[in-house]
């Protein structure tokens, strides 16, 4: 007789020491307030509502990573038991919180500027993995999701996309294949973090974690995610952020 299965470990970092270079200069975005709250706390409060997420690391700048614990512990964040410095660019900051998150089965990676995220979403993603990741699928029909190294949430691209140089449109892209790739992003957690040690120790960089992954050969898959999944980039897109949170769906906490 089989016993029962082991739960399968995920730990959320969550990347949220940008310079905001985009949003204007010295703003420090994930403290930004959002509906009342800091930015970077509407995130964690969803990550920490997830029954599958055991440990959640932050990654803060040095300078703000004091002010960063008294704010979790205000908000009762109890799955935040660590933060991660930040390095110089993106991917320098999640390496430091993989390095953090060695008991994890997975990883899932989530910009802490994306504060509009469904708990359902997470969860759908979770699940996405668990079942792409095996190596093979009881359907047959499901066969081309199988052994999947990672998946990520994403949404079918609604404008026409170009590629232009020099102010010259080279081509049109095919729409209908296009998607605009979103956070939360999983991965087996070993397999993300030989990826990111590759990564360091040749120089390459990108601002995508499942670009790495597919950089050095692995497969991801495509969950849908939402619109509302929005990344705040701008001063407009805090805006639009604070009109979703006034016309927020029940399913959302």
């Amino acid at each position: 007789m089989r016993g029962p299965e082991r739960k399968v470990r995920v730990v959320a970092v969550v990347p949220a020491a940008g310079l905001g270079k985009r949003f204007g200069s010295g703003t420090n975005k994930p403290l930004l307030s959002l509906g009342g709250k800091p930015l970077v706390i509407r995130p964690l409060e969803v990550l920490q509502s997830v029954a599958e997420i055991v440990e959640i690391i932050p990654v803060l700048k040095v300078q703000d990573m004091e002010r960063g614990r008294q704010i979790f512990e205000e908000y009762g964040l109890s799955k935040i038991k660590r933060i991660a410095a930040g390095g110089k660019e993106r991917q320098d900051s999640v390496y430091h919180g993989l390095k953090l998150a060695r008991q994890a089965d997975i990883v899932l990676i989530h910009d802490g500027v994306r504060p509009i995220i469904e708990k359902e979403l997470i969860e759908r993603a979770i699940e996405a993995l668990i079942v792409r990741s095996a190596p093979s699928s009881k359907d047959e029909g499901e066969g081309k999701l199988s052994g999947c190294d990672g998946v990520v949430l994403g949404v079918p691209v609604k404008d026409t996309i170009k590629e232009a140089e020099d102010g010259i449109i080279k081509r049109t892209l095919k729409r209908s294949v296009l998607w605009a790739v979103q956070t939360p992003q999983l991965f087996l957690y070993r397999n993300l973090l030989s990826v990111y040690e590759k990564a360091m120790q040749e120089g390459f960089y990108s601002t995508d974690d499942s670009a790495l992954v597919e950089h050095y050969g692995g497969k991801i898959g495509v969950v849908m995610g939402s619109y509302r999944n929005l990344k705040i980039t701008t001063p407009e897109d805090l805006d639009i952020a604070e009109f979703f949170l006034s016309h927020k769906p029940e399913k959302c906490i």
